[in-house]
């Protein structure tokens, strides 16, 4: 499929799958994944609300902020702007554990997401649509950019058989719907088949991912279509949460606290997170064994065919993706 044909057919699709969840709000980070739904959602979802947090206090603006402002004005959403302290997101952080159960060092990204559907969830809002999925699918992250087209087919096809998404679980603790349009079959089948080269390109000395998305909607969203990929948390802001969480921790306490729990955490914040985890959800749960799969770090069972802890966070190396599947 050529790529003007791949564009046309995307944008059909997407179309149709936006239509489809009929959201009542869509969560609206600015990038590149949310912007599309909000380009979609603009000509087929009744209800055009967007939300965006930042965390305030930081010095400096929520990157997010300046290209979430920008969509939300040109396509005419009711934007609402959830501004979060330091404290505030830091008091927070036990009820995204206790909603999770989990204490993955990606937390303050579920953290940015759980204060959107909070808001969500006070606002009356029953459905909001996120943009889970278009990185895992169309080659979004950086360290897919360096893989063969071959290798790099393999790994999406992997990962697109156990994808999953802590916004789910955050939404059913707020008893707010998550739409996730990018994980519909239609979307899914669509990425899988086409020609890698049309999800990363090389344009002077610099790589694209996510090619395809970014040249279907760049008429509309112009220098949004071509911002580099960003966690959640940067873009929020929450990133900062790391350095306030470390600094709390000294060196000798943290070696001290390793060998009392007997786990290899993965730096201060992981152990932080975990003793939020053991306050509020207890002890992990430990694999039954009879052949079963173990987390290597928290002993944790792993779930058949998956390659990625969801209590601690702990994940192979992309190089067991691909040896799993070379002879499929």
């Amino acid at each position: 499929m050529k790529e003007e044909e791949a564009c046309s057919k995307l944008r059909e699709l997407l179309r149709d799958v936006v239509e489809k969840s009929d959201a009542e709000a869509l969560l609206l980070s600015g990038g590149l994944d949310t912007s599309i739904l909000a380009v979609l959602a603009n000509d087929t979802v009744k209800s055009k609300k967007a939300l965006t947090v930042a965390l305030t206090g930081t010095g400096t603006r929520a990157p997010d902020l300046k290209y979430a402002e920008k969509v939300a004005q040109k396509f005419r959403y009711e934007h609402h702007l959830i501004c979060l302290t330091e404290d505030e997101a830091l008091e927070k952080l036990p009820e995204v554990i206790k909603a999770v159960r989990s204490f993955d060092p990606a937390l303050p990204n579920d953290l940015t997401i759980y204060v959107a559907l909070q808001e969500a969830n006070k606002l009356g809002i029953k459905s909001v649509m996120t943009g889970d999925g278009a990185d895992e699918l169309f080659a979004g992250y950086s360290y897919m950019h360096e893989l063969s087209p071959d290798a790099l087919n393999r790994y999406i096809k992997a990962i697109s058989k156990t994808m999953w998404f802590s916004s789910n679980k955050l939404g059913a603790s707020l008893d707010v719907e998550i739409k996730q349009p990018y994980l519909d079959e239609k979307i899914v089948d669509f990425a899988l088949e086409i020609d890698p080269g049309l999800k990363v390109k090389e344009i002077d000395g610099r790589k694209y991912g996510k090619w395809l998305l970014r040249r279907a909607f760049e008429e509309e969203l112009g220098e949004v279509a071509w911002r580099a990929k960003e966690p959640i948390e940067f873009g929020s802001g929450t990133t900062k949460l790391r350095g306030i969480i470390a600094s709390k921790i000294s060196d000798a306490k943290y070696e001290e606290k390793k060998r009392e729990y007997g786990l290899e955490f993965m730096n201060k914040e992981h152990l932080f997170f975990y003793e939020l985890y053991k306050e509020v959800v207890g002890e992990i749960p430990k694999s039954l064994g009879r052949g079963k799969k173990e987390c290597p770090l928290c002993k944790a069972e792993l779930p058949e065919d998956k390659f990625h802890c969801y209590i601690c966070g702990f994940s192979y190396p992309i190089g067991k993706y691909l040896e799993e599947t070379s002879s499929e």
